[in-house]
């Protein structure tokens, strides 16, 4: 048996590349016996409201999926990422950066520069106390960054096999405050019980990031499954101008969420056109490994 879990964030109604990770997530789960749980990522409330959260769970009943427990919210846990920080800290494996975005974009694109792609360069790692107090008094904000080995780390998803990537000093607490994606999936997944996270596979990158975070904080192993994405006619990931793509479109335009649930078994090869699967059906044929492999291109 393994715990799964479904986190949307809250910011909009789930298109049909979100609706599809929460059904495979709930099949991984219940294909287990394990229960499932819903989570609201909801750490900027500049985005989250509650009335789009209200709709995702609507959304996700209608295709007939289930939860165990109450919703969980990131937005009540800043007690809890602020513990996990202070633990880091008190390890010497916490620092203060205060560069912005266009500072980093500018120093990883520097000619002879040695770090991976998109991989944070380091700039604010050696700055001395007296460094740091003088930015400070500037009035410069700063984030909070994990000091890394830089070592590779192998996830073995799956779905994709070994996947393996160095793991730079990645933010813990934005400069707004904010604890970071990267932080409060791996403390809320430990602390929900969570054993198996499927998602879609563009955060598969980010993935040895948080299993290096994990065994620093002593927290459990997770399994992993990341399902790759659902992209639009024009080939790029799915969005609004791609027309119906939440589950209202596609009932204002006339179909049933029976057809909805179809069209995405279909995607994931668990049942042929035109069936009506209910969600007991596609249970009874799922299989994670046999998943497939490329996107599913949305015909519109």
């Amino acid at each position: 048996m393994a715990t799964g879990r479904f986190a949307p964030s809250p910011t909009g109604a789930l298109h049909l590349g979100n609706l599809r990770t929460a059904l495979v997530a709930w099949l991984a789960a219940r294909s287990s016996g394990g229960r499932f749980l819903v989570r609201m990522e909801d750490l900027d409330p500049a985005v989250a409201r509650r009335e789009h959260e209200a709709g995702q769970l609507s959304d996700l009943a209608a295709l007939g999926l289930d939860w165990d427990g109450v919703v969980e919210r990131q937005s009540t846990r800043a007690d809890v990422y602020g513990a996990a920080i202070s633990r880091l800290a008190e390890q010497g494996l916490v620092y203060p950066c205060f560069c912005s975005r266009r500072e980093i974009r500018a120093a990883v694109s520097a000619p002879n520069g040695s770090s991976p792609e998109g991989a944070y360069p380091g700039t604010c790692r050696m700055l001395t106390p007296a460094e740091v107090a003088s930015m400070t008094v500037s009035g410069r904000r700063p984030a909070l960054r994990l000091r890394t080995t830089g070592e590779p780390v192998t996830v073995t998803d799956i779905l994709h096999g070994p996947y393996t990537a160095a793991v730079d000093d990645f933010v813990l607490r934005r400069q707004d405050g904010m604890s970071a994606y990267n932080l409060a999936v791996v403390v809320d997944d430990a602390a929900q019980g969570v054993e198996q996270v499927v998602r879609a596979d563009d955060l598969l990158p980010s993935t040895p990031r948080q299993v290096y975070l994990a065994r620093l904080l002593g927290l459990p192993a997770m399994s992993y499954l990341h399902i790759p994405l659902v992209l639009g006619p024009t080939g790029q990931r799915l969005a609004k101008r791609d027309g119906s793509v939440t589950l209202a479109d596609r009932m204002a335009i006339g179909e049933t969420s029976e057809e909805v649930r179809g069209a995405l078994g279909l995607s994931l090869g668990l049942c042929l056109a035109g069936e009506r699967p209910s969600v007991a059906d596609l249970l009874a044929v799922f299989d994670a490994r046999a998943l497939p492999r490329s996107p599913w291109v949305f015909p519109g």
